[in-house]
Protein backbone atom coordinates (compact mmCIF):
# COMPACT_ATOMS: atom_id res chain seq x y z
CA UNK A 1 0.00 0.00 0.00
CA UNK A 2 1.05 3.75 -0.96
CA UNK A 3 2.30 5.81 1.57
CA UNK A 4 -0.30 9.20 1.84
CA UNK A 5 1.54 12.13 -0.18
CA UNK A 6 1.21 15.24 2.23
CA UNK A 7 1.24 18.14 -0.43
CA UNK A 8 -0.56 20.72 1.74
CA UNK A 9 1.98 22.21 5.03
CA UNK A 10 0.59 20.58 8.14
CA UNK A 11 -0.55 23.96 9.56
CA UNK A 12 -3.22 24.66 7.03
CA UNK A 13 -6.57 23.54 7.40
CA UNK A 14 -8.69 22.73 4.40
CA UNK A 15 -12.40 21.87 3.92
CA UNK A 16 -14.02 20.61 0.35
CA UNK A 17 -17.18 19.85 -1.39
CA UNK A 18 -20.48 20.15 0.86
CA UNK A 19 -18.42 20.78 3.91
CA UNK A 20 -17.40 23.73 2.30
CA UNK A 21 -20.61 24.77 0.96
CA UNK A 22 -22.08 24.49 4.25
CA UNK A 23 -19.34 26.15 6.11
CA UNK A 24 -20.28 29.47 3.79
CA UNK A 25 -23.77 29.67 4.24
CA UNK A 26 -23.64 29.39 8.19
CA UNK A 27 -21.14 32.00 8.39
CA UNK A 28 -23.54 34.02 5.83
CA UNK A 29 -26.21 33.55 7.82
CA UNK A 30 -24.45 34.64 11.21
CA UNK A 31 -23.47 38.01 9.11
CA UNK A 32 -27.01 38.85 8.36
CA UNK A 33 -28.41 37.67 11.66
CA UNK A 34 -26.00 40.35 13.40
CA UNK A 35 -27.61 43.16 11.66
CA UNK A 36 -31.32 41.78 11.33
CA UNK A 37 -32.49 43.69 13.64
CA UNK A 38 -31.22 46.55 12.20
CA UNK A 39 -34.21 47.41 9.32
CA UNK A 40 -36.93 49.25 9.44
CA UNK A 41 -37.87 52.21 11.61
CA UNK A 42 -38.08 50.47 14.89
CA UNK A 43 -34.49 49.11 14.19
CA UNK A 44 -32.08 48.48 17.33
CA UNK A 45 -29.12 50.27 17.52
CA UNK A 46 -25.78 48.32 17.63
CA UNK A 47 -22.69 49.91 19.84
CA UNK A 48 -19.04 49.02 18.69
CA UNK A 49 -15.61 49.43 20.08
CA UNK A 50 -13.84 50.29 17.08
CA UNK A 51 -9.77 49.13 17.30
CA UNK A 52 -8.44 52.75 18.40
CA UNK A 53 -10.90 52.56 21.35
CA UNK A 54 -13.66 55.03 19.97
CA UNK A 55 -17.65 54.00 20.07
CA UNK A 56 -19.58 53.89 17.05
CA UNK A 57 -23.10 54.20 17.39
CA UNK A 58 -25.41 52.95 14.78
CA UNK A 59 -27.87 51.33 13.14
CA UNK A 60 -26.78 51.63 9.49
CA UNK A 61 -25.90 48.25 7.98
CA UNK A 62 -22.62 49.16 5.89
CA UNK A 63 -21.36 51.20 9.15
CA UNK A 64 -21.68 48.08 11.41
CA UNK A 65 -20.29 45.17 9.44
CA UNK A 66 -17.07 48.17 8.23
CA UNK A 67 -16.13 48.02 12.09
CA UNK A 68 -16.86 44.22 12.64
CA UNK A 69 -13.95 41.96 12.47
CA UNK A 70 -14.08 39.01 10.83
CA UNK A 71 -11.46 35.91 10.25
CA UNK A 72 -14.03 33.71 7.77
CA UNK A 73 -13.58 34.39 4.03
CA UNK A 74 -17.67 34.24 3.48
CA UNK A 75 -18.26 36.49 6.09
CA UNK A 76 -15.64 38.97 4.50
CA UNK A 77 -16.99 38.73 1.39
CA UNK A 78 -20.59 38.82 2.99
CA UNK A 79 -19.41 42.36 4.43
CA UNK A 80 -18.06 43.62 0.65
CA UNK A 81 -21.33 43.40 -0.02
CA UNK A 82 -22.58 46.47 1.74
CA UNK A 83 -19.61 48.27 0.86
CA UNK A 84 -20.65 47.51 -2.96
CA UNK A 85 -24.43 48.52 -2.41
CA UNK A 86 -23.18 51.80 -0.20
CA UNK A 87 -21.37 53.06 -3.04
CA UNK A 88 -23.32 51.99 -6.03
CA UNK A 89 -26.86 53.68 -4.31
CA UNK A 90 -25.75 54.58 -0.64
CA UNK A 91 -29.12 52.34 0.23
CA UNK A 92 -30.37 49.12 1.37
CA UNK A 93 -27.16 48.03 2.46
CA UNK A 94 -29.23 46.13 5.66
CA UNK A 95 -31.39 44.46 3.26
CA UNK A 96 -28.84 43.23 0.88
CA UNK A 97 -26.93 41.47 3.94
CA UNK A 98 -30.23 40.14 5.21
CA UNK A 99 -31.71 38.97 1.48
CA UNK A 100 -28.46 37.35 0.39
CA UNK A 101 -28.08 35.37 3.91
CA UNK A 102 -32.00 33.76 3.81
CA UNK A 103 -30.96 33.22 0.17
CA UNK A 104 -28.01 31.01 0.64
CA UNK A 105 -30.31 29.53 3.94
CA UNK A 106 -32.95 29.00 1.63
CA UNK A 107 -30.89 26.65 -1.16
CA UNK A 108 -28.68 24.71 2.16
CA UNK A 109 -31.39 22.22 2.06
CA UNK A 110 -31.12 21.04 -2.02
CA UNK A 111 -27.41 21.50 -1.00
CA UNK A 112 -27.78 18.22 1.67
CA UNK A 113 -29.92 16.73 -0.89
CA UNK A 114 -26.62 16.63 -3.60
CA UNK A 115 -28.42 18.56 -6.21
CA UNK A 116 -25.41 20.11 -8.26
CA UNK A 117 -24.71 23.78 -7.20
CA UNK A 118 -24.52 24.94 -10.99
CA UNK A 119 -28.15 24.24 -11.21
CA UNK A 120 -28.73 25.82 -8.46
CA UNK A 121 -26.94 28.45 -9.57
CA UNK A 122 -28.82 28.45 -13.33
CA UNK A 123 -32.02 28.21 -11.05
CA UNK A 124 -31.10 31.78 -8.64
CA UNK A 125 -29.72 33.84 -12.55
CA UNK A 126 -33.12 32.33 -14.06
CA UNK A 127 -34.96 33.91 -10.95
CA UNK A 128 -33.17 37.52 -10.78
CA UNK A 129 -33.63 38.48 -14.50
CA UNK A 130 -37.52 37.71 -13.56
CA UNK A 131 -37.05 40.05 -10.00
CA UNK A 132 -35.71 42.77 -12.10
CA UNK A 133 -38.52 42.74 -14.81
CA UNK A 134 -41.37 42.39 -12.21
CA UNK A 135 -40.13 45.23 -9.93
CA UNK A 136 -39.30 47.54 -13.67
CA UNK A 137 -43.43 46.41 -14.05
CA UNK A 138 -44.40 47.32 -10.64
CA UNK A 139 -42.83 50.56 -10.13
CA UNK A 140 -43.90 54.28 -11.17
CA UNK A 141 -42.15 57.35 -12.20
CA UNK A 142 -41.67 60.56 -10.46
CA UNK A 143 -41.88 64.43 -11.12
CA UNK A 144 -38.77 65.81 -10.50
CA UNK A 145 -40.51 69.33 -10.57
CA UNK A 146 -42.84 68.22 -7.74
CA UNK A 147 -40.81 68.97 -4.16
CA UNK A 148 -43.52 67.92 -1.74
CA UNK A 149 -43.16 64.21 -3.32
CA UNK A 150 -39.18 64.06 -3.85
CA UNK A 151 -39.14 64.98 0.20
CA UNK A 152 -41.75 62.36 1.15
CA UNK A 153 -39.25 59.80 -0.70
CA UNK A 154 -36.09 60.84 1.20
CA UNK A 155 -38.64 60.87 4.48
CA UNK A 156 -38.95 57.27 4.07
CA UNK A 157 -35.35 56.52 3.85
CA UNK A 158 -34.40 58.43 6.76
CA UNK A 159 -37.43 57.07 8.48
CA UNK A 160 -35.56 53.90 9.93
CA UNK A 161 -32.65 55.52 10.88
CA UNK A 162 -31.71 57.52 14.28
CA UNK A 163 -32.63 61.10 12.87
CA UNK A 164 -36.26 60.31 11.94
CA UNK A 165 -36.95 62.94 14.65
CA UNK A 166 -35.58 65.41 12.35
CA UNK A 167 -36.76 64.52 9.06
CA UNK A 168 -38.25 67.76 7.57
CA UNK A 169 -34.87 69.41 7.86
CA UNK A 170 -32.78 66.23 7.05
CA UNK A 171 -34.72 65.92 4.05
CA UNK A 172 -34.54 69.57 2.82
CA UNK A 173 -31.06 69.55 3.38
CA UNK A 174 -30.35 66.53 1.50
CA UNK A 175 -32.72 67.84 -1.73
CA UNK A 176 -30.97 71.02 -1.78
CA UNK A 177 -27.41 69.82 -1.51
CA UNK A 178 -28.07 67.64 -4.49
CA UNK A 179 -30.07 70.36 -6.48
CA UNK A 180 -26.79 72.93 -5.85
CA UNK A 181 -24.42 69.83 -7.30
CA UNK A 182 -26.51 68.94 -10.13
CA UNK A 183 -24.64 69.47 -13.42
CA UNK A 184 -26.47 68.71 -16.88
CA UNK A 185 -24.71 68.82 -19.91
CA UNK A 186 -25.75 69.06 -23.72
CA UNK A 187 -25.64 65.84 -24.79
CA UNK A 188 -28.47 64.68 -21.50
CA UNK A 189 -26.22 63.17 -19.47
CA UNK A 190 -26.30 64.35 -15.63
CA UNK A 191 -23.51 64.16 -13.34
CA UNK A 192 -24.19 64.52 -9.36
CA UNK A 193 -21.22 64.18 -7.39
CA UNK A 194 -21.88 64.39 -3.78
CA UNK A 195 -18.55 62.58 -2.84
CA UNK A 196 -16.45 65.86 -3.85
CA UNK A 197 -18.60 69.06 -4.19
CA UNK A 198 -20.84 68.45 -1.02
CA UNK A 199 -18.78 68.87 2.10
CA UNK A 200 -20.26 68.21 5.47
CA UNK A 201 -18.41 70.46 8.65
CA UNK A 202 -19.08 68.63 11.55
CA UNK A 203 -19.16 71.12 14.74
CA UNK A 204 -19.68 69.70 18.19
CA UNK A 205 -22.40 72.03 20.10
CA UNK A 206 -25.08 73.51 19.63
CA UNK A 207 -28.30 71.69 19.05
CA UNK A 208 -29.81 69.91 15.86
CA UNK A 209 -31.82 71.87 14.85
CA UNK A 210 -28.88 74.69 13.97
CA UNK A 211 -28.03 72.35 11.12
CA UNK A 212 -28.03 74.13 7.42
CA UNK A 213 -27.08 74.18 3.92
CA UNK A 214 -24.66 77.06 2.60
CA UNK A 215 -24.50 77.90 -0.41
CA UNK A 216 -20.67 77.58 -0.58
CA UNK A 217 -17.93 76.25 1.28
CA UNK A 218 -16.35 77.08 4.80
CA UNK A 219 -13.02 76.31 5.80
CA UNK A 220 -11.92 75.48 9.29
CA UNK A 221 -9.66 78.30 9.09
CA UNK A 222 -8.82 81.79 10.12
CA UNK A 223 -6.41 84.65 8.02
CA UNK A 224 -2.94 84.22 8.12
CA UNK A 225 -2.33 88.11 9.46
CA UNK A 226 -4.22 89.94 12.13
CA UNK A 227 -4.74 93.28 10.57
CA UNK A 228 -5.61 91.64 6.93
CA UNK A 229 -9.75 92.15 6.33
CA UNK A 230 -12.34 89.40 7.76
CA UNK A 231 -15.45 90.79 6.07
CA UNK A 232 -15.10 91.21 2.32
CA UNK A 233 -18.34 91.97 0.22
CA UNK A 234 -18.81 90.81 -3.50
CA UNK A 235 -14.23 89.53 -3.66
CA UNK A 236 -12.34 89.06 -6.59
CA UNK A 237 -10.26 85.51 -6.16
CA UNK A 238 -7.67 83.88 -7.04
CA UNK A 239 -6.48 80.50 -6.00
CA UNK A 240 -3.08 79.37 -6.30
CA UNK A 241 -1.41 76.02 -5.80
CA UNK A 242 2.12 77.05 -5.17
CA UNK A 243 3.72 78.53 -1.91
CA UNK A 244 4.57 82.35 -1.53
CA UNK A 245 7.71 81.36 -0.19
CA UNK A 246 11.07 81.96 -1.35
CA UNK A 247 12.40 79.25 -3.93
CA UNK A 248 14.43 76.53 -1.93
CA UNK A 249 16.98 74.46 -3.63
CA UNK A 250 15.53 70.96 -4.96
CA UNK A 251 18.46 69.42 -2.78
CA UNK A 252 21.28 70.18 -0.79
CA UNK A 253 22.51 73.53 -2.11
CA UNK A 254 26.07 75.15 -1.18
CA UNK A 255 26.35 78.85 -1.35
CA UNK A 256 30.19 80.16 -1.04
CA UNK A 257 30.67 83.61 0.54
CA UNK A 258 34.07 85.61 0.41
CA UNK A 259 32.49 88.81 1.37
CA UNK A 260 29.96 89.75 4.43
CA UNK A 261 27.86 92.20 1.31
CA UNK A 262 27.53 88.66 -0.30
CA UNK A 263 25.50 87.61 2.68
CA UNK A 264 23.35 90.31 2.47
CA UNK A 265 22.80 90.21 -0.92
CA UNK A 266 21.22 86.65 -1.17
CA UNK A 267 18.98 87.86 1.65
CA UNK A 268 17.93 90.65 -0.84
CA UNK A 269 17.38 88.19 -3.80
CA UNK A 270 15.09 86.03 -1.36
CA UNK A 271 13.00 89.25 -0.24
CA UNK A 272 12.96 90.21 -4.14
CA UNK A 273 11.83 86.97 -4.93
CA UNK A 274 8.92 87.43 -2.94
CA UNK A 275 8.20 91.31 -3.54
CA UNK A 276 7.68 90.37 -7.25
CA UNK A 277 5.75 87.03 -6.77
CA UNK A 278 3.25 89.69 -4.31
CA UNK A 279 3.37 92.74 -7.61
CA UNK A 280 2.46 89.87 -10.17
CA UNK A 281 -0.48 88.81 -7.90
CA UNK A 282 -1.42 92.61 -6.34
CA UNK A 283 -1.49 93.38 -10.80
CA UNK A 284 -5.14 91.44 -10.83
CA UNK A 285 -6.71 93.71 -7.70
CA UNK A 286 -7.76 90.87 -5.74
CA UNK A 287 -9.24 90.94 -2.17
CA UNK A 288 -8.93 87.50 -1.35
CA UNK A 289 -5.67 84.82 -2.34
CA UNK A 290 -6.08 81.03 -1.19
CA UNK A 291 -3.05 78.82 -1.27
CA UNK A 292 -2.02 75.31 -1.08
CA UNK A 293 0.80 75.83 0.39
CA UNK A 294 2.56 78.33 2.89
CA UNK A 295 2.44 82.02 2.79
CA UNK A 296 5.91 83.81 3.93
CA UNK A 297 5.79 86.46 6.88
CA UNK A 298 7.33 88.64 4.13
CA UNK A 299 4.76 88.11 1.32
CA UNK A 300 1.45 88.60 4.19
CA UNK A 301 3.28 91.97 5.00
CA UNK A 302 3.43 92.78 1.34
CA UNK A 303 -0.11 91.02 0.41
CA UNK A 304 -1.89 93.52 3.39
CA UNK A 305 -0.25 96.58 2.12
CA UNK A 306 -2.14 95.75 -0.93
CA UNK A 307 -5.21 95.54 1.29
CA UNK A 308 -5.29 91.49 0.28
CA UNK A 309 -6.83 88.91 2.85
CA UNK A 310 -4.85 85.54 2.21
CA UNK A 311 -5.31 81.74 3.83
CA UNK A 312 -2.44 79.11 3.50
CA UNK A 313 -2.53 75.61 3.27
CA UNK A 314 -6.30 74.64 1.86
CA UNK A 315 -6.69 71.63 1.50
CA UNK A 316 -6.79 70.07 -2.26
CA UNK A 317 -10.15 68.84 -2.17
CA UNK A 318 -11.52 72.64 -0.12
CA UNK A 319 -9.76 74.20 -3.04
CA UNK A 320 -11.73 72.36 -5.52
CA UNK A 321 -15.10 73.03 -4.74
CA UNK A 322 -13.86 77.07 -3.64
CA UNK A 323 -12.68 76.72 -7.63
CA UNK A 324 -16.39 76.07 -8.28
CA UNK A 325 -18.21 78.33 -5.88
CA UNK A 326 -16.07 81.58 -6.84
CA UNK A 327 -15.75 80.69 -10.50
CA UNK A 328 -11.83 81.02 -10.24
CA UNK A 329 -8.93 78.61 -11.91
CA UNK A 330 -6.79 76.84 -9.80
CA UNK A 331 -3.08 78.22 -10.88
CA UNK A 332 -0.05 76.29 -10.60
CA UNK A 333 2.67 79.32 -10.86
CA UNK A 334 1.60 82.89 -10.30
CA UNK A 335 3.82 83.78 -13.76
CA UNK A 336 0.98 81.91 -15.45
CA UNK A 337 -1.67 84.18 -13.62
CA UNK A 338 -4.12 85.33 -16.18
CA UNK A 339 -7.73 87.33 -15.53
CA UNK A 340 -9.92 84.86 -16.81
CA UNK A 341 -8.38 83.10 -13.52
CA UNK A 342 -9.63 85.32 -11.29
CA UNK A 343 -12.69 84.33 -9.55
CA UNK A 344 -15.44 86.71 -9.38
CA UNK A 345 -19.28 84.85 -8.75
CA UNK A 346 -18.30 85.13 -4.59
CA UNK A 347 -21.08 87.45 -2.75
CA UNK A 348 -19.33 87.10 0.59
CA UNK A 349 -15.71 86.13 2.23
CA UNK A 350 -16.17 86.17 6.16
CA UNK A 351 -14.69 84.48 9.10
CA UNK A 352 -16.62 84.13 12.03
CA UNK A 353 -15.94 82.48 15.59
CA UNK A 354 -18.32 79.09 16.37
CA UNK A 355 -17.53 77.35 19.56
CA UNK A 356 -14.17 78.00 20.23
CA UNK A 357 -12.51 78.11 16.45
CA UNK A 358 -12.85 80.39 13.60
CA UNK A 359 -14.62 79.39 10.69
CA UNK A 360 -13.88 81.30 7.00
CA UNK A 361 -17.26 81.25 4.94
CA UNK A 362 -16.98 81.76 1.23
CA UNK A 363 -20.64 82.35 -0.22
CA UNK A 364 -21.85 81.71 -3.91
CA UNK A 365 -23.96 84.75 -4.96
CA UNK A 366 -25.66 82.09 -7.38
CA UNK A 367 -27.03 78.64 -6.79
CA UNK A 368 -27.55 77.80 -10.59
CA UNK A 369 -23.54 78.49 -11.39
CA UNK A 370 -22.02 77.23 -7.89
CA UNK A 371 -22.15 73.70 -8.16
CA UNK A 372 -20.54 73.40 -4.37
CA UNK A 373 -21.80 73.48 -1.25
CA UNK A 374 -21.56 72.97 2.66
CA UNK A 375 -23.82 70.96 4.82
CA UNK A 376 -23.30 72.61 8.70
CA UNK A 377 -24.00 69.95 11.08
CA UNK A 378 -24.19 70.93 15.11
CA UNK A 379 -25.72 68.67 17.74
CA UNK A 380 -24.61 67.49 21.30
CA UNK A 381 -21.39 64.92 20.89
CA UNK A 382 -19.67 63.58 18.01
CA UNK A 383 -21.02 59.76 18.03
CA UNK A 384 -24.42 61.89 17.31
CA UNK A 385 -23.04 64.08 14.97
CA UNK A 386 -21.28 61.37 13.08
CA UNK A 387 -24.47 58.84 12.99
CA UNK A 388 -26.42 62.72 11.54
CA UNK A 389 -23.64 62.28 8.68
CA UNK A 390 -24.34 58.60 8.14
CA UNK A 391 -27.74 59.18 7.82
CA UNK A 392 -27.63 61.89 5.86
CA UNK A 393 -25.00 60.36 3.54
CA UNK A 394 -28.17 57.66 3.04
CA UNK A 395 -30.64 60.89 2.16
CA UNK A 396 -28.43 62.18 -0.43
CA UNK A 397 -27.37 58.96 -2.19
CA UNK A 398 -31.33 58.28 -2.23
CA UNK A 399 -32.22 61.83 -4.08
CA UNK A 400 -29.00 61.41 -6.36
CA UNK A 401 -30.81 58.42 -7.63
CA UNK A 402 -33.93 59.81 -8.17
CA UNK A 403 -32.54 62.60 -10.23
CA UNK A 404 -30.84 59.96 -12.03
CA UNK A 405 -33.65 57.83 -12.72
CA UNK A 406 -36.97 59.09 -11.86
CA UNK A 407 -38.51 55.86 -10.50
CA UNK A 408 -40.08 54.45 -7.71
CA UNK A 409 -40.94 51.22 -5.69
CA UNK A 410 -43.22 50.94 -3.44
CA UNK A 411 -41.83 50.04 -0.10
CA UNK A 412 -42.04 48.19 3.34
CA UNK A 413 -41.51 44.83 2.23
CA UNK A 414 -44.64 45.83 -0.57
CA UNK A 415 -41.57 45.00 -3.52
CA UNK A 416 -40.26 42.43 -2.33
CA UNK A 417 -43.89 40.56 -1.68
CA UNK A 418 -45.09 41.32 -5.04
CA UNK A 419 -42.02 40.30 -6.70
CA UNK A 420 -42.33 36.64 -4.14
CA UNK A 421 -45.84 35.86 -5.66
CA UNK A 422 -44.98 36.65 -9.03
CA UNK A 423 -42.10 34.39 -9.02
CA UNK A 424 -44.29 31.91 -7.73
CA UNK A 425 -46.61 32.33 -10.44
CA UNK A 426 -44.16 31.65 -12.85
CA UNK A 427 -43.10 28.75 -11.43
CA UNK A 428 -44.88 26.47 -13.35
CA UNK A 429 -43.06 27.29 -16.89
CA UNK A 430 -39.70 26.24 -14.99
CA UNK A 431 -38.94 22.93 -16.55
CA UNK A 432 -37.11 20.05 -14.00
CA UNK A 433 -35.28 20.47 -10.95
CA UNK A 434 -34.65 24.16 -10.91
CA UNK A 435 -38.03 24.45 -9.78
CA UNK A 436 -36.99 24.07 -6.64
CA UNK A 437 -34.24 26.33 -6.61
CA UNK A 438 -36.60 29.05 -8.34
CA UNK A 439 -38.98 28.79 -5.61
CA UNK A 440 -36.30 28.83 -3.01
CA UNK A 441 -35.93 32.84 -4.12
CA UNK A 442 -39.32 33.26 -4.00
CA UNK A 443 -39.38 32.19 -0.32
CA UNK A 444 -36.00 34.31 0.81
CA UNK A 445 -37.98 37.29 -0.52
CA UNK A 446 -40.56 36.99 2.42
CA UNK A 447 -37.59 37.71 4.95
CA UNK A 448 -37.98 40.99 4.54
CA UNK A 449 -41.46 41.93 5.39
CA UNK A 450 -41.32 39.04 8.00
CA UNK A 451 -38.12 41.42 10.02
CA UNK A 452 -40.12 43.98 9.61
CA UNK A 453 -42.79 43.08 11.69
CA UNK A 454 -40.99 40.93 14.06
CA UNK A 455 -39.07 43.97 14.27
CA UNK A 456 -42.05 45.60 15.57
CA UNK A 457 -43.06 42.85 18.40
CA UNK A 458 -45.50 41.55 15.98
CA UNK A 459 -46.67 37.76 15.06
CA UNK A 460 -44.61 37.07 11.72
CA UNK A 461 -47.05 34.05 10.50
CA UNK A 462 -50.69 35.67 10.62
CA UNK A 463 -49.72 39.30 9.34
CA UNK A 464 -47.36 37.01 6.50
CA UNK A 465 -50.57 35.23 5.18
CA UNK A 466 -52.55 38.20 5.02
CA UNK A 467 -50.20 40.03 2.91
CA UNK A 468 -49.94 37.22 0.83
CA UNK A 469 -53.53 36.74 0.06
CA UNK A 470 -53.51 40.63 -0.95
CA UNK A 471 -50.95 40.63 -3.43
CA UNK A 472 -52.42 37.46 -4.82
CA UNK A 473 -54.95 39.96 -5.33
CA UNK A 474 -53.39 42.14 -7.27
CA UNK A 475 -52.62 44.90 -4.29
CA UNK A 476 -49.06 45.48 -5.17
CA UNK A 477 -48.52 48.47 -3.54
CA UNK A 478 -49.73 46.35 0.30
CA UNK A 479 -46.96 46.28 2.65
CA UNK A 480 -45.89 46.78 6.06
CA UNK A 481 -46.09 49.72 8.75
CA UNK A 482 -42.75 49.59 10.12
CA UNK A 483 -44.14 51.61 13.51
CA UNK A 484 -47.11 49.31 14.22
CA UNK A 485 -46.63 45.78 12.09
CA UNK A 486 -49.67 46.29 10.51
CA UNK A 487 -51.09 45.85 6.90
CA UNK A 488 -51.05 48.92 4.55
CA UNK A 489 -51.27 50.44 1.33
CA UNK A 490 -48.13 52.20 0.33
CA UNK A 491 -49.51 55.11 -1.82
CA UNK A 492 -51.52 56.73 0.60
CA UNK A 493 -48.97 55.77 3.82
CA UNK A 494 -46.10 57.53 1.33
CA UNK A 495 -43.14 54.97 1.80
CA UNK A 496 -41.35 54.63 -1.83
CA UNK A 497 -38.21 53.98 -2.33
CA UNK A 498 -35.98 54.75 -6.31
CA UNK A 499 -36.39 51.83 -8.42
CA UNK A 500 -32.56 51.75 -8.68
CA UNK A 501 -31.80 50.85 -4.80
CA UNK A 502 -34.25 47.76 -5.13
CA UNK A 503 -33.00 46.19 -7.94
CA UNK A 504 -29.71 46.94 -7.21
CA UNK A 505 -29.78 45.44 -3.63
CA UNK A 506 -31.57 42.07 -5.51
CA UNK A 507 -28.77 42.14 -8.36
CA UNK A 508 -26.09 41.66 -5.56
CA UNK A 509 -28.01 39.71 -2.74
CA UNK A 510 -28.24 36.91 -5.76
CA UNK A 511 -24.93 37.39 -7.54
CA UNK A 512 -23.10 37.21 -4.16
CA UNK A 513 -25.08 34.02 -3.38
CA UNK A 514 -24.36 32.52 -6.56
CA UNK A 515 -20.54 33.18 -5.97
CA UNK A 516 -20.81 31.76 -2.47
CA UNK A 517 -22.38 28.37 -3.59
CA UNK A 518 -19.60 28.12 -6.37
CA UNK A 519 -16.82 27.32 -3.75
CA UNK A 520 -16.10 23.96 -3.26
CA UNK A 521 -13.01 24.22 -1.00
CA UNK A 522 -11.18 26.54 1.05
CA UNK A 523 -7.60 26.26 1.91
CA UNK A 524 -6.81 28.81 4.78
CA UNK A 525 -3.15 28.76 5.78
CA UNK A 526 -2.08 29.90 9.06
CA UNK A 527 1.12 31.65 8.45
CA UNK A 528 3.97 31.75 11.09
CA UNK A 529 5.81 35.06 12.07
CA UNK A 530 8.80 33.05 12.57
CA UNK A 531 10.12 30.10 11.82
CA UNK A 532 12.03 28.22 13.91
Amino acid sequence: MQAPVVVLNSSITRQTGREAQIANITAAKAVADIIRTCLGPKAMLKMILDPMGGIVLTNDGHAILREIDVSHPAAKSMIELSRTQDEEVGDGTTSVIILAGEILAQTFPYIEKNIHPIIIIQALKLALSDCLKFIHEISVPIDLSNEAELLNLIKSTIGTKYIAKWSDQMCKLALQAVRAVSVSYSDGHKEIDIKRYVRVEKIPGGEIEDCQFINGCILNKDITHPKMRRHIENPRVILLDCPLEYKKGESQTNIEITKEEHWNRILEIEEEQIKSMCDDLLKFKPDLILTEKGVSDLAQHYLLKGGVTALRRVRKSDNNRIARVTGATIVNQVDDLKESDVGTNCKLFKVELIGDEYFTYILSNDVEKSKACTILLRGPSKDIINEIDRNLQDAMAVARNVFLEPSLSPGGGATEMAVSIKLLENLSKIENIQQLPYKAVSDALEIIPRTLIQNCGKNPIRILSKLRSEHSKGNYTMGIDGDTGNIVDMKDYGIWEPETVKQQSIKTAIESSCLLLRIDDIVSGIRKDERR
